[in-house]
């Protein structure tokens, strides 16, 4: 394994794939760089032997613990055998998968790890142990004392960045607002510059072909234009707002834009996961840490039969490496 900076992978909810990917990764092969598991032992230990994929695991208790060979696991002690139930809601799975992000976010806040990437968490899981949890990068930006925080998802076709996420269609609508708008337009032209060398960003429009000058909705006009404007004049690349319905076609087909800043959740997500559903790489913007994640969940379904794929991780662990600038 190359030498270089050290991640930290978490584990997600045990009773979904996300143990069995970070096995099927490694067994391939397809992690090459340092990593460290966030995660309980004996969790990951069960898939090990349910699917025989016989991966030698290390137990640690710290970051600086790690040694090439085995997959280091950080073990939390959380979890044991009796605990595990694949591909049913499980508060105690649930609690664990908080736990493993805390500890990864700590660890990262620390210096100790150079970038996180999460597995994915069940929602319903979580908030019986904690009816507050609305999602990852939520919870990462509370633990970092910061709000102004976005996902950006991204793929080698599409880069999708967020105004609002995981709120009702309503209160996405209310969240429109310059000042909001303005934050999103910043973190995105710094996140992508980051990935691609003069980044061009287009902003789409929140109603109908952009509001049509006003006869479908004003919001262009009153919220969206001038967040726009007002990125131009910081000397950012930004256009818009376009009508939703071609803004994508023309960053993806006729390649005249890098980057697409979203209103809301599904006007980004949907055609990100329609070009590269298993590929695309979740990105927390606006943290003092990476985070990176994968763009998919917990897959009850399918949990235990080490059928998941792990591409969405390798691309997840990739942009993590790209974003920390190390060129080990």
């Amino acid at each position: 394994m190359p030498t270089g900076k050290l991640y930290g992978i978490t584990m997600g909810d045990a009773s979904g794939v996300g143990p069995e990917i970070l096995l099927k990764a490694w067994r391939a092969g397809e992690i090459r760089h340092p990593v460290v598991a966030f995660g309980d032992l004996a969790a990951l230990a069960f898939y090990n032997d349910r699917l025989g994929y016989g991966v030698e695991l290390r137990r640690i208790a710290a970051p600086e613990e790690y040694g090439s060979g085995p997959l280091c696991v950080l073990d939390h002690g959380i979890l044991h055998r009796q605990d595990l139930t694949p591909g049913i809601l499980s508060r105690q799975a649930g609690f664990a998968a908080r736990e493993y992000v805390v500890s990864a976010t700590r660890a990262a806040q620390a210096g100790r790890i150079a970038a996180m990437i999460t597995l994915p968490m069940n929602k319903e899981a979580t908030q019986l142990s904690d009816p507050g949890f609305v999602g990852h990068t939520e919870l990462i930006g509370s633990l970092c004392g910061v709000s102004d925080v976005t996902i950006m998802l991204a793929s080698e076709q599409l880069i999708v960045t967020h105004v609002s996420t995981h709120v009702s269609l309503a209160t996405a609508i209310a969240r429109a607002r310059k000042e909001r708008i303005c934050t999103i337009l910043r973190l995105t032209v710094d996140a992508v510059a980051k990935l691609r060398p003069n980044p061009r960003i287009a902003v789409a429009g929140l109603n109908p072909h952009a509001g049509e000058n006003g006869l479908f909705g004003d919001e262009e006009i009153r919220e969206i234009r001038p967040a726009v404007e007002w990125a131009r004049g910081q000397g950012m690349p930004v256009e818009g707002p376009f009508p939703p319905d071609t803004v994508f076609y023309l960053a993806v087909h006729k390649k005249k834009f890098d980057a697409v800043v979203c209103m809301y959740h599904d006007q980004g997500h949907v055609p990100l996961k329609l070009l590269d559903f298993e590929g695309g790489v979740n990105v927390a913007l606006g943290l003092p840490i990476i985070r990176t994640s994968v763009d998919h969940g917990t897959a009850f379904d399918i949990a235990g039969q080490g059928v998941a794929s792990s591409v969405s991780l390798i691309r997840a662990l990739e942009f993590a490496v790209r974003l920390a600038g190390d060129t080990a």
